[in-house]
């Protein structure tokens, strides 16, 4: 057999099978260690770029979530303070009507109005709760407020109860309730008109009736305060300047703010029908009280909500705005904080409870404060709808991201991870082909060393 000395070729190609080996080694070892099959451009050029889109949008995925439980703890301290102000609302129309009892003198309704006045000022306090620094329910984070004529929206309120064909100048003995049948008011009855502006209790009279019309026992609400609106199904604007109409799309009495903003507004309107005995004409005066708030009264503004960021793009984005939750803003206190001005009043026109909060120290001012914190009720209580809606939209989300991260990271898994089991069994046989060439090199290395023999 020829041996060749200069190339031993046996042992350069035992050596490039080594190196061959060695080579396939260090990737199934990195492959093992790193458990992915992936780990550099040169092991698949186009899978990892699909795998680093896949991981940027995992974390984005990751980083939404987290805004969507940072904006859920945003809006549960928002509806703790909702929910305060709520419960103290409650006990405000409590008070209202336990100082409306005639059982209570002067002196006693006068020790109610301080609870009164110290649950309002919490109340305010409810209003100054923030998060992370930022206010939340005093107004500052308010959605868009255009109304009428960029002047803010008017206290609107509507009368559902009353018959359809019901106009301005229907006389009050001849009002009809919805279903047609006569109301029942005589012409010696007295209408009592009571309202609350600007922290002033106002009461008026017209008695007896006789021939007195709607447009007449509204208009006992005089001066610069509210007056009867067109009758029509179209009730008013709403805070983005829409109109807004009936539910039943019939036309409705109904009595508006003669002025918008909320220094304007009007609350706590309550007609009140006795007999010529003085005795209360209640099944007449369920009727006549019916007049629902259906616009509030708001300041314009620009629109300042909250923005959560829920996205993986720009402005994908859920937008919270929360309505000024302060006193001044739900009627229960004048809008400059005085409410002693009630400057000249109408013919008939009596002022029975004046200070700066809503007053409940006589029996007419008790009966109207009663109706005013109904009102600030239902606008609680719609602010907590919509933090509510929020928080379950919100809740909708973070599980819509949680599930499509799992499902991004899961193909990206299978374009990136490896197989253990498969990248064990290749790592095992590499490592035995690495061994079987260093003995192989080491052998063909030591048939050469034969041609030693032939120079001796």
């Amino acid at each position: 057999m020829a041996m060749v000395v200069k190339n031993n070729m046996p042992a350069v190609n035992t050596l490039n099978t080594l190196n061959a080996n060695e080579s396939a080694l260090s990737k199934s070892l990195q492959k093992v260690s790193s458990g992915m099959k992936i780990n550099s451009a040169g092991d698949d050029a186009s899978g990892m770029a699909i795998s680093e889109r896949m991981r940027v949008q995992v974390r984005s995925l990751d980083q939404d979530d987290n805004n969507t439980k940072n904006g859920s703890a945003l809006l549960r301290t928002a509806e703790g303070a909702v929910q305060s102000t709520i419960e103290i609302l409650k006990t405000l129309k409590e008070k209202a009507i336990n100082a409306a009892n005639d059982t209570n003198t002067d002196e006693d309704r006068a020790v109610i109005q301080k609870e009164v006045d110290h649950l309002i000022d919490q109340i305010d306090e409810n209003a100054l709760t923030t998060y992370n620094g930022k206010y939340l329910i005093d107004g500052s984070r308010n959605g868009l407020v255009v109304g009428e004529g960029d002047g803010g929206t008017r206290s609107t309120y509507s009368n559902m109860s009353l018959a359809t064909d019901t106009d301005d100048t229907t006389k009050l003995t001849a009002l009809k309730r919805r279903d047609g049948n006569p109301l029942g008011i005589h012409p010696t009855d007295t209408v009592t008109a009571s309202w609350v502006h600007n922290g002033i209790t106002y009461t008026g009279m017209i008695s007896p009736i006789g021939g007195t019309d709607i447009a007449a026992m509204v208009g006992i609400i005089t001066g610069d305060h509210a007056g009867l609106y067109p009758y029509a199904e179209e009730i008013g604007k709403d805070e983005y300047g829409e109109t807004v109409y009936t539910p039943d799309r019939q036309p409705a009495v109904t009595i508006r703010a003669n002025k918008p903003g909320v220094k304007q507004q009007v609350s706590g309107i309550t007609f009140t029908i006795t007999d010529n005995r003085g005795n209360l004409r209640k099944e007449v005066n369920a009727v006549l009280d019916d007049f629902r708030e259906v616009v509030r009264a708001q300041n314009p503004s620009p629109d300042n909500s909250l923005i959560l960021q829920t996205g993986v793009k720009a402005n994908q984005a859920v937008k919270v705005g929360f309505t000024d939750m302060r006193s001044a803003a739900l009627g229960l206190q004048a809008y400059d904080g005085k409410g002693w001005d009630h400057g000249t009043l109408g013919p008939g026109i009596s002022v029975v409870g004046s200070g700066p909060k809503v007053q409940v120290t006589t029996q007419a001012a008790a009966n109207a404060a009663i109706n005013v914190f109904e009102n600030a009720l239902i606008k609680a209580t719609d602010q907590m709808v919509a933090i509510g809606a929020a928080q379950n939209r919100l809740g909708y989300t973070s599980s819509n991201l949680v599930t499509a991260s799992e499902n991004v990271q899961d193909s990206e898994s299978v374009i990136r991870d490896s197989d253990m089991a498969k990248e064990m069994t290749a790592y095992t046989k590499n490592n035995v082909l690495t061994q079987s060439a260093q003995a192989m090199l080491a052998q063909a290395n030591q048939n050469s060393s034969a041609v030693l023999s032939l120079l001796q």
